[in-house]
């Protein structure tokens, strides 16, 4: 784990669990945990006389009581790679972050242990401690990673595919890659980035990767016949420490997608991943049954609301039921709240939803916004047809069309569609063919790795979108 961690560092990410996380947003979360844990021991040792009880019940208190925090703040996107991008986002962000984790923390300090140690003006230092973590963290996140953290990137073409690849570098999310240079991968690659940009080197790709002070390659060519590649060059600077990704495994890592422009079948057969086991699919199972019902518990209230409002405002019926394409292709009827009028489809032609959809209803969008509508599909997780987390179940209308128009579409049919997803909670509303291949892209990279540490992680992201409205689908 310990040679994991220090590869995952020093090249920005880290895989956990068969996901690819951040490495900065790791070293944030373990200082700040350290910093909240360590600020409430010394509040705790300047309030009230050191002894052995103190110790044995306010050590792991602290403890306790920081991890959550920061696990909450990390689900309410403080720790999100490229957050911070905007001021107004930021202080949003922030200020979510803090009015949702102040009563929480209050209602923690309430049930450790430490009461007996504890009075009310502790309470308040530790709260304004954390209030102030928070504000810290969450302003600085634009500039974290970068400086002395900073890899840099060279480049193997000059192409579309090397674009690409630059814009995902560019990309707030990734502030600790820089790209110092493209190399032309042969004197047939067209020229599609900044000429000034490009590495006019007469020696060989190691000796300007050298010179460059190059951590990583990215091999953005996807042509690997006659010679086109430096196949030999690039081995050489692999044996000298320099990391070599090509296309398919740097979009994984940096994007969290698989990428279908540079995907090959045998990838999917020969490569990492794509596997189930009976083991997998027990564990997922058992979490869909005791989350949803704990779930179901939760959202009661909210769903007799819901039911309330659909009434008064357009009528019955209350649920919508309509056929999708679940797992191995197998056709249910999903349930959910109706957030459309009633003659949504009055033509009886299938029509892709949209962000600003007009057949949907005042209440509807509410609904959608925050992903009430969702929430009787929790009874087609319990039923098996779904799980909670999984790709977006489609219509079988637009299944057959996508299927015949998408490469890899129906691979996504591999496991149970899910109430939330990774696609779900990194791509917006979906009307086109061409949104149809980006959301892939995300559901592919989840049917490889799929994990209950990714579920999790996809759950988090979703309480992140249901309360700011970041990308909600």
């Amino acid at each position: 784990m310990g040679g994991l961690l220090r590869s995952g560092l020093k090249f920005g990410m880290l895989k956990l669990f068969n996901h690819y996380v951040p490495s900065n947003t790791i070293l944030q979360l373990m200082f700040d945990v350290t910093l909240l844990f360590v600020s409430v021991v010394v509040v705790f040792l300047l309030q009230t006389q050191l002894d052995e009880s103190l110790v044995r019940v306010v050590v792991p208190s602290a403890l306790v009581f920081a991890i959550t925090m920061m696990v909450l703040n990390g689900a309410l996107g403080l720790y999100r790679a490229g957050s911070g991008a905007d001021l107004r986002e930021t202080t949003v962000r922030v200020l979510i972050s803090i009015v949702l984790s102040v009563p929480v923390a209050y209602g923690i300090f309430r049930v450790l242990p430490w009461g007996e140690f504890a009075h009310e003006a502790m309470e308040l230092d530790v709260i304004a401690l954390l209030g102030f973590v928070v504000a810290v963290r969450g302003f600085t996140m634009r500039k974290m990673g970068v400086g002395v953290l900073a890899k840099r990137v060279m480049v193997i073409g000059t192409g579309a595919d090397a674009v690409a690849v630059e814009h995902a570098l560019t990309h707030p999310a990734n502030p600790s890659l820089q790209v110092v240079g493209f190399f032309p991968a042969g004197s047939g690659d067209e020229v599609r980035v900044d000429p000034r940009r490009i590495v006019h080197y007469d020696g060989r790709l190691l000796a300007a990767a050298n010179d460059l002070r190059v951590n990583e390659i990215i091999v953005a060519v996807k042509e690997r016949r006659g010679g086109v590649l430096p196949l030999r060059e690039l081995l050489e600077c692999k044996m000298a420490g320099i990391k070599v990704l090509d296309l398919s495994s740097f979009f994984e890592r940096v994007r969290g997608q698989v990428r279908i422009d540079s995907l090959r079948a045998s990838w999917l057969i020969y490569g990492e991943g794509f596997r189930q086991g009976l083991g997998r699919t027990l564990v997922k199972r058992v979490f869909d049954i005791v989350a949803s019902l704990i779930l179901l518990a939760l959202a009661t209230p909210v769903m007799l609301l819901a039911m309330l409002l659909i009434v008064m405002e357009d009528g019955a019926p209350v649920f919508y039921r309509q056929e999708r394409v679940g797992l191995n292709g197998r056709l249910f009827k999903v349930t959910k709240f109706r957030s459309m009028r009633r003659d949504a489809e009055r033509d009886g032609k299938p029509r892709w939803a949209s962000a600003n959809d007009d057949r949907v209803t005042r209440f509807g969008r509410i609904m959608r916004k925050t992903r009430i509508d969702e929430l009787p599909q929790l009874f087609n997780v319990l039923k098996g047809d779904m799980s909670l987390v999984g790709p977006r179940p489609e219509r079988p209308f637009f299944v057959d069309q996508l299927t015949k128009d998408i490469p890899f579409y129906a691979v996504r049919h591999c496991v149970k569609p899910g109430v939330t997803g990774w696609a779900q909670v990194r791509y917006q509303y979906g009307s086109s063919v061409d949104d149809a291949i980006n959301k892939l892209q995300y559901d592919l990279y989840y049917v490889k790795n799929h994990t209950l540490f990714l579920d999790i992680v996809v759950l988090f992201e979703t309480v992140r979108v249901v309360l700011t409205g970041d990308g909600a689908h």
